[in-house]
């Protein structure tokens, strides 16, 4: 087993761990802390919809924060993009895109389309969904190779995501699609 370290708090970037030493956080507890520990905003909203309610599921229920965030998500997204699905990890993220996609085409009569592609260098969770669609080589599910559904991967693009890009970057995409569509 890898080491554990008990952590007494955090503020910020910083974990105070039990026996005194300090580590800065560069995960941000995978990445679900971008603003850092303990923001005086962040726990304030926390607190005050705890005063109201900690949790309702949103399997038939909703509540007024939940309709106002959606309303501004869907605000910040181009036509026709009118829905949104919440859940509560990226893995269950990932795996309510999988099963979108998978419902998407039984409803149009072709059930039998059941692979996905994508790219190879991704981490996209770690639930069995999720791992399937993880680099199948590079990635720490190979474990589980043998038990997860088989997708189709190709080489992730070489551009930055902030220069401009070149044909060849999404050939092999392209032909993918094009090979398996």
């Amino acid at each position: 087993p890898l080491p554990v370290f008990p952590v007494a708090s955090a503020q910020g970037v910083r974990l105070q761990l039990e026996d005194g030493r300090e580590l800065i956080d560069g995960m941000a507890s995978w990445w679900s802390v971008i603003h850092g520990y303990n923001h005086p905003v962040l726990n304030a909203a926390a607190k005050n919809q705890l005063d109201a309610m900690s949790h309702v599921m949103f399997g038939g229920l909703t509540h007024r924060p939940a309709i106002e965030l959606a309303e501004l998500l869907v605000s910040m997204t181009p036509e026709p993009l009118q829905k949104v699905f919440f859940s509560d990890s990226g893995s269950v993220a990932v795996e309510v895109a999988i099963k979108m996609a998978l419902q998407y085409w039984q409803s149009l009569g072709t059930p039998a389309k059941q692979r996905l592609l994508t790219v190879r260098s991704g981490y996209h969770g770690d639930t069995f969904g999720a791992m399937a669609v993880c680099d199948p080589e590079n990635g720490m599910h190979g474990l589980f190779k043998g038990v997860l559904a088989q997708h189709l991967f190709v080489d992730a693009p070489r551009c930055r995501n902030d220069k401009e890009w070149e044909e060849r970057d999404i050939a092999q995409m392209e032909n993918a699609l094009a090979e398996h569509h």
